[in-house]
């Protein structure tokens, strides 16, 4: 077993792995196993890792093990929660990736109010668990996504105006540091760690669970409501979303229609306005609250109504894995000028899946103060931003097109959002921070990571 490993992992000290494997009560992966190929595929065929032993940890001593290990040996390491990273950090070549998708729990208060949740959960599966009592927390906008890296870079989904966002439900964060220690983080406990987990991404530990509060949801209104898709369309869907009272939530994706079966035949392939509505107030009030949008036009198709919260994440192919280019910017507004650039970007994409994403925050998010966390956007009105999904071969030319989207606001461009954050170079990372909050964030990597061993992330470099 040894001989399988040294020739990737040789860092010229011929680390006896047996001394890794007798103390893992979880499972270990390595490349002749039956499942390696599957364990180590990512959510997005960006990336084509190959890591040398994946080590499914069965809980945070196992994590902490595997970092002794790995520090020691100076062995590269990745963290795998949902695997959805946009830069593929989930994995590395050579090196070992904690796994963290066996750890499952769920463990509520006596009275619902608070869930602790591991970290190999998906957003979908707590939110499925947690409705079941009436009780939601606000993640992001897909199901698979796994809640570790999800909630470390903030959370922004379709509870962001009415309870903020993810990490604002946080209470408290499991965590296992560089040194090998396990530390539960809350606003008592390490409260330098606990604000920056709160917003910074992976860099300052393994999180293998998480306590959040539990957001009461007695009814939700919510579903796609497609329209034409016109620059007064678009803008004027901006400036409703702002002016919603904070139980509504919209991400508008202009986009080609995909072949979704309550779309007309004649529509597939137009660009249209595809309006994801979540209203978490009284379902007697909802009608009134979407009047505004349902009169932008006439609607393509109004799936908006009485649903369980679950319902908002759209069906995904667990098969289908594609390349995917994406960029992000924070504005201040859309307005018809934008919202025609916008257009115009989306007719010279050649993707078959392209879109534009408006995302009109404010509300619960924006009333946090901004040194509360490490998130740096709680002023900004809109989130936009640039995806293009396509096959492996075809990234090149659309991280061209997402880039000519981003340049295209460069005039009111502010910011980016860590967890969309592609291979943007350290200059977009620190777009996404606050000088005042950068400052503090390589403070608190000197102290719990000193010598950057969590470098696998949107990396936030250790003071001097």
């Amino acid at each position: 077993m040894d001989d399988i490993l040294r020739p990737v992992l040789d860092n010229g000290k011929s680390p006896s792995f047996q001394s890794l494997f007798s103390q893992i009560k979880g499972n270990i992966i390595r490349p002749e196993h039956a499942e390696y190929d599957q364990a180590r595929a990512l959510a997005h065929n960006n990336w084509d890792h190959k890591p040398a032993l994946i080590v499914r940890v069965a809980d945070a001593q196992d994590v902490a093990t595997t970092l002794n290990f790995a520090r020691a040996n100076q062995i590269e390491i990745a963290i795998r929660s949902g695997g959805h990273s946009t830069c593929g950090h989930g994995s590395c070549s050579g090196g070992i990736v904690i796994d963290l998708r066996d750890l499952r729990t769920l463990s509520y208060a006596e009275d619902k109010s608070w869930v602790w949740a591991d970290a190999g959960l998906t957003a979908g599966e707590v939110t499925l668990a947690v409705e079941q009592h009436k009780m939601i927390v606000g993640f992001g906008d897909a199901a698979s996504v796994g809640i570790g890296g999800l909630t470390l870079g903030g959370g922004i989904g379709y509870l962001v105006r009415k309870h903020g966002l993810t990490i604002d439900s946080v209470l408290a964060i499991e965590v296992v540091t560089a040194a090998g220690e396990i530390l539960i983080a809350d606003e008592v406990n390490h409260p330098d760690l606990f604000w920056a987990l709160r917003g910074g991404g992976g860099n300052f530990g393994v999180v293998t669970r998480f306590k959040y509060r539990l957001n009461p949801l007695p009814e939700f209104v919510g579903g796609p409501l497609v329209l034409p898709a016109t620059a007064e369309v678009l803008a004027g869907f901006a400036a409703a979303a702002d002016a919603a009272p904070d139980e509504l939530s919209t991400i508008a994706m202009v986009m080609p229609a995909p072949p979704m079966p309550f779309l007309p035949p004649e529509v597939i392939g137009q660009t249209v306005l595809i309006g994801m509505m979540a209203y978490s107030g009284p379902a007697s009030q909802a009608d009134a609250v979407l009047a505004p949008f349902r009169a932008l036009a006439t609607p393509i198709a109004d799936l908006v109504g009485p649903a369980p919260y679950s319902a908002m994440y759209m069906p995904e192919d667990p098969a289908l894995s594609q390349s995917v280019s994406i960029r992000t910017t924070f504005m201040d507004g859309v307005d018809i000028d934008q919202a025609q650039t916008m257009l115009d970007l989306l007719e010279q994409g050649e993707a078959p899946v392209r879109m534009v994403q408006v995302r009109v925050l404010g509300g619960a998010a924006a009333r946090v103060p901004a040194e509360a966390t490490a998130f740096g956007h709680r002023d900004s009105r809109v989130m936009t931003v640039f995806i293009a999904i396509d096959r492996t071969e075809a990234i090149e030319r659309n991280n061209d097109w997402v880039e000519k989207c981003l340049g295209a606001f460069a005039a009111v461009k502010k910011g980016a959002y860590v967890n969309f954050l592609a291979d943007e170079g350290a200059e977009r990372i620190r777009d996404a921070y606050p000088e005042a909050t950068w400052s503090r964030l390589q403070q608190v990597k000197r102290r719990y990571d000193p010598h950057n061993l969590f470098h696998r992330n949107q990396n936030v470099a250790p003071s001097a």
